[in-house]
């Protein structure tokens, strides 16, 4: 016993002095990442400036980004719909305001709802398989080949990925948001015999234009944040030394994924915030 506590007593200074270190170490490495991401994020947009546009490649990402997600997205935000309406309709009958049913579900889906989970669905979808394919290219030395042949990566790969996300997103959104106010009229007229004109009257007398630049700025920054974490996970995922190939490719997968839903909504609260 003895000599024990004279081993850990040895080894106590040490840890304590091990603490700042690694704080240190993690503060510089978490500043020298988020320098990374934005030198990574200008360097796509710079080359917005840089002639010929890949526009084949382009269209390629818009239907990625955005047609095959649409399925799925509907589904959404008809179930999204109905599920707030019915929430919606069951807190209004006890206070006798039911004939605001239509204004609660569009202004929730519109400001709120709509934006996030739009995102979500393309997080999931388009994200998460962006980030894989990044990575494994960077894997397989495909950047460096393309260096070789001078093809800039930036503008043929890169850029036109961002920028699909950038414009399919709040097209989605528009088309989650219209869906999803069908669900609720579906929920409140026809399952629960609320007034259609009450229903679509409350919609058109409550949202606002700034109801809906609120939504619309929220998908483009969420486009930018889902796009720009994933490509940039992708092609730095050389960087991790500790994981390399496949188990490299799913670490920055799976970081990409949660790292872009958290700033996402974080930047919800803050643009939310902003504009109420």
């Amino acid at each position: 016993m003895p000599e024990s506590s004279a081993v850990s007593d040895k080894n106590t200074p040490i840890g304590i002095a091990v603490l700042p270190a690694r704080l240190g170490r993690f503060v510089i490495d978490w500043i020298s990442g988020v320098g990374r991401a934005n030198v990574f994020l200008v360097m796509c947009l710079s080359r917005l400036f840089f002639m010929p546009f890949p526009f084949r490649e382009f269209i390629k990402q818009i239907n990625f980004v955005g047609v095959r997600t649409l399925l799925v997205l509907l589904i959404a935000g008809l179930f999204t719909g109905m599920v707030v309406a019915l929430q919606f309709y069951d807190t209004l009958v006890r206070f006798g305001s039911v004939d605001l049913l239509g204004s609660a579900v569009a202004l929730s889906l519109i400001r709120e709802l709509g934006p996030v989970m739009a995102a979500l669905m393309v997080i999931a979808r388009v994200g998460s398989a962006t980030c894989a394919e990044i990575g494994i290219m960077r894997n397989e030395q495909q950047f460096d080949a393309l260096e070789c042949m001078a093809i800039d990566v930036y503008r043929y790969l890169m850029l036109p990925r961002l920028l699909a996300a950038i414009i399919a997103l709040p097209m989605l959104t528009a088309l989650f948001d219209l869906v999803g106010i069908g669900g609720g009229y579906v929920v409140g007229v026809l399952i629960h015999g609320e007034s259609a004109g009450a229903y679509v009257n409350g919609l058109i007398d409550t949202v606002t234009l700034n109801d809906v630049m609120m939504g619309v700025i929220k998908s483009l920054v969420f486009g930018v944040i889902i796009m720009w974490t994933a490509l940039y996970k992708g092609f730095n995922v050389h960087l991790n030394q500790k994981l390399s190939g496949a188990e490299g490719v799913s670490h920055a997968t799976t970081s990409a994924v949660v790292l872009s839903a958290i700033v996402m909504l974080s930047f919800d609260f803050i643009i939310g915030s902003l504009m109420l």
